[in-house]
């Protein structure tokens, strides 16, 4: 029966990954993964991290399970990060977080619990979106829908058109956004633009489920959460799955939480009764060790404000990236107007490099991009961004 199988297609991302480290080339840059690098080309642990590992192994005295939800101090500093300290939110009893897996865990159960309980409602996501998207959400059963999100002639939001596609959904379904640093174009809506969506999800009953995986890499931490705060303003009801992969740098700990808003605190233990259902016959209970770290490091001063300022320096310099970045291709006499780059926020950049340029870029040069021409703007240094701007010159001319 197995041998009947054939062998599946890579991921798209991971499995670059995976080329990337068969590569023999002394020179290859990967710059597909979306993994933050450091001046030195490595992926460092943090410092308020670091500090917080030692304290939980010092004081740790069992490996017992988790609750089926996790716990309750990380639900807590979780939802304190994503709506802001003192927020209305959080005394309300209408919100309720479940540790998860990592993002990518947090969106399946989030999936589960939505095609179970509303099996006719589709999910709609932006036309380009992360590669894993459409999967998680079709394993799970939900039918999916695209709406248009980045207008490739002006490297910007096709704010209409994302409109126009999102006013044709009928109510109850479910509309994924990007928090902040849209993955993979680094194009986000402006504050005025998010309350019009707000607007709009609530005229047409529309469900948000936003997918907030790099808050405190666009502009900053409070300031990368206004678009779920908008959302929080003006619906009753939304889903928010979000990740401390890359503003934590705990890729391997797969930390990451699902919080509901509902509208009341009734609905919203009645909610949390069934994600428990669907976490219990998925993963059973989460792992600990990750969303330990989180909550030792928001739980004291001294380690949140260091953590902060760890997140301010990765910010800054994929910032410095971006800008270098433009500066050299312009230096290498590259005619393209790529000063779109330096617009774009977070850890990606849609290039507008096409397949066949990603793959010349590949084979001929050891330059590692997704197909659709992600470059991930954190994996950038000193040292690589000339070979790097010399490669690009020379497929492009």
């Amino acid at each position: 029966m197995l041998d009947q199988l054939t062998m599946a297609p890579s991921d798209p991302i991971l499995g670059l990954t995976d080329a990337f480290r068969k590569d023999p080339n002394p020179d290859k840059i990967n710059l597909g993964v979306g993994v933050y690098k450091d001046e030195s080309g490595h992926t460092p642990i943090l410092n308020s991290v670091a500090q917080a590992r030692q304290r939980i192994l010092a004081a740790e005295t069992t490996k017992n399970y988790l609750a089926i939800d996790g716990s309750p101090e990380y639900s807590q500093v979780v939802q304190e990060l994503l709506f802001g300290a003192g927020h209305a939110l959080l005394g309300s009893g209408r919100t309720v977080t479940v540790q998860a897996p990592g993002g990518t865990g947090a969106l399946r159960v989030a999936a589960d619990f939505l095609h179970q309980h509303f099996p006719a409602a589709r999910v709609w996501i932006s036309e380009p979106t992360w590669a894993n998207h459409s999967q998680i959400f079709r394993l799970a059963g939900i039918q999916v829908q695209t709406y248009p999100y980045f207008d490739a002639r002006t490297n910007a939001l096709d704010f209409a058109a994302m409109c126009r596609a999102l006013d044709s959904a009928p109510a109850g379904d479910i509309i994924l956004l990007h928090g902040c640093c849209h993955n993979p174009t680094g194009v986000d809506p402006t504050p005025d633009q998010w309350r019009d969506l707000a607007g709009l999800l609530t005229a047409r009953h529309l469900l948000p489920l936003v997918d907030f995986a790099y808050q405190g890499l666009g502009r900053g931490l409070r300031e990368d959460a206004e678009g779920l705060a908008t959302l929080c303003a003006a619906l009753p009801e939304l889903l928010v799955a979000s990740s401390f992969s890359k503003n934590f740098g705990l890729y391997n700990e797969r930390a990451g939480a699902l919080t509901l808003v509902a509208a009341t605190p009734e609905a919203a233990q009645q909610v949390l009764s069934h994600l428990k259902i669907c976490i219990r016959a998925n993963y059973s209970n989460p792992p600990a060790h990750g969303a330990a770290i989180i909550t030792t490091v928001l739980q004291d001063t001294q380690l949140r404000q260091e953590w902060e300022g760890e997140v301010r320096a990765m910010r800054q310099r994929i910032g410095q990236m971006r800008a270098l970045f433009v500066a050299t291709l312009r230096q290498k006499g590259v005619v393209r107007d790529f000063s779109f780059i330096e617009r774009q926020q977070g850890m990606f950049s849609f290039s507008g490099l096409n397949k066949e340029q990603v793959e010349t870029l590949r084979h001929v040069h050891g330059i590692y991009i997704v197909g659709g021409g992600r470059i991930n703007v954190a994996g950038m240094t000193r040292q690589n961004m000339d070979p790097l701007c010399n490669a690009i010159a020379a497929v492009l001319n």
